[in-house]
């Protein structure tokens, strides 16, 4: 199982940012291997989302983001955004405690 994030990446334009999120989200959603993909707004830092997402290996996180709509949105993204997408990424593995 792989996960990712955008880790609390700072948006410059946050109405337009929510409107984006509202018509990208449910897309990648049906994404094959798509276990969970959901944005939050960090509690007391408007403007600010991390994105939690789960998917079922990593060809599947890898096609999700070289799919031709991801491809399209990611320019968009770049505009309303501070910083690279890059630099907010992070891929999470499982933590159980024995």
């Amino acid at each position: 199982m792989q996960g990712s994030r955008f880790d609390h990446k700072q948006w410059r334009r946050e109405a337009e940012m929510k409107a984006f999120l509202t018509r990208a989200v449910t897309p990648s959603r049906h994404d094959a291997g798509c276990i969970d993909y959901e944005p939050h707004e960090v509690d007391g830092q408007p403007g600010t989302f991390v994105f939690y997402e789960r998917w079922i290996g990593r060809e599947a996180l890898d096609a999700h983001l070289h799919a031709p709509r991801m491809q399209e949105l990611v320019p968009q993204l770049l505009e309303l955004m501070e910083g690279s997408i890059e630099d907010g990424i992070r891929l999470l593995q499982p933590f159980r405690p024995a």
